[in-house]
Parts: C-alpha cells; sequence; structure tokens
C-alpha cells in the first residue's frame, strides 16, 4: 500500500489568495518544491484535498479547477514532484448555487476526501500525513486515519477546539513538515515540541 502525504492548497503549498482560480496568480512558497522533493525521494506520493466552495458561492465553475491542478504540477516540475491526484470539495451549506449549497462528508474537516483517496489509490492511512494551515485540514487528516501537522502561517483565525483538532507537530513552513516526517517514528509515536531545535519524536 503506498505511503501518502495529503496536501491542503491554499496556505500551504501556495499563499492564499481567496477563491483565485486564474493560474497567473499561483506562485509554490519558496520551500515548497524542494521540501516535497525530499518527501518524493523517500517514497511517498502527493494528493491534495482542497475545500472549493467557491463553486457553491458562484464565484467560478467546477470547469475552472483542473487548470489550478495543471498549474500545480508545472510549478513542482522543476524539483522532479507530480501531485498523483486532486480531490476538491465544490459544496459549502451557505452557498448560493444548486446543487452545491449541500452539507456533505466531502467538505473539510470531514474526512471524505481522504477516505475516497484511499480507496482509489490503494494508500495506507496509518502510515500517511495530512498536511494543512487551518485546524479543519487537522482534523479531516485524524479522522481519516492519518498523522497530521499544522503549518502555521497564520491562517489559522478561530482555533476551535475539539477531539481530533490536535496536530501531532506545528511547524513554519513545508521544510518543517517535511524534517519532521523523515524522522518520524512508526505511527505509535508522539511528538515533543522544542521550539528552540524543532521537534523530537519520542517511544
Amino acid at each position: 500500500m503506498q505511503r501518502t502525504v495529503f496536501l491542503d492548497k491554499d496556505g500551504t503549498i501556495i499563499p492564499d489568495i481567496p477563491y483565485n482560480v486564474d493560474p497567473a496568480l499561483i506562485s509554490l512558497y519558496p520551500e515548497a518544491g524542494p521540501a516535497l522533493q525530499k518527501l518524493q525521494q523517500a517514497g511517498y506520493q502527493f494528493v491534495v484535498v482542497s475545500n472549493q466552495a467557491g463553486v457553491a458561492r458562484g464565484y467560478f465553475t467546477e470547469d475552472a479547477l483542473p487548470a489550478v491542478f495543471a498549474k500545480l504540477n508545472e510549478l513542482l516540475a522543476p524539483f522532479n514532484v507530480r501531485l498523483a491526484a486532486w480531490y476538491y470539495c465544490p459544496n459549502h451549506p451557505d452557498g448560493t448555487v444548486t446543487p452545491y449549497a449541500i452539507r456533505c462528508g466531502l467538505r473539510k474537516p470531514e474526512p471524505g476526501m481522504l477516505l475516497q483517496a484511499a480507496r482509489e489509490h490503494d494508500i495506507d492511512l496509518g502510515e500517511s500525513w495530512m498536511i494543512g494551515d487551518i485546524l479543519n485540514d487537522v482534523e479531516a487528516g485524524n479522522r481519516a486515519g492519518c498523522r497530521s501537522i499544522l503549518v502555521d502561517r497564520g491562517n489559522e483565525t478561530e482555533w476551535k477546539p475539539g477531539p481530533h483538532r490536535e496536530p501531532l507537530a506545528t511547524v513554519r513552513d513545508l521544510a518543517e513538515a517535511s524534517d519532521l516526517i523523515l524522522s518520524a517514528g512508526p505511527p505509535n509515536s508522539r511528538v515533543i515540541d522544542k521550539p528552540a531545535v524543532g521537534y523530537l519524536y519520542k517511544s
């Protein structure tokens, strides 16, 4: 079974421009390419899982999203990194476009996108990771059975606690996240936050 790193898109791989689907405005965070390259060389594949409520809100249509995925692969190509798959949820219960104005099991913090990817790509969720910039990403990963990392770029504003919303570690960027994954012990390890030196796993 395949080890996978699930990645949120906006605020994790690329700077968050709300509801943007213009490929010309998409750029990688500086550390994203090298960090993902190291993980890919270690045997991980990448699956993007992204909420796209702009569809439900009428800001763009689903037809605009394949170009976004293509742009990400284009930006990662110089690092010989390729995204294995892209899953998105176009729904939102407060949407204005029928039939997208619904609550569903795909929209994070629900784990549906990760579970669907695991079925379709033979993914070992217990050996996989979720990386995102808000606690809804963390919750989705934890509920799917992954280990979850929060990249704190200041995008989480609610900080709502909950039984599935505690990340295994909080890091500053994807470089720190990749180093943590590559130094991780087995899935039952726990992480101790040591800000001066990064993160240390202890059995």
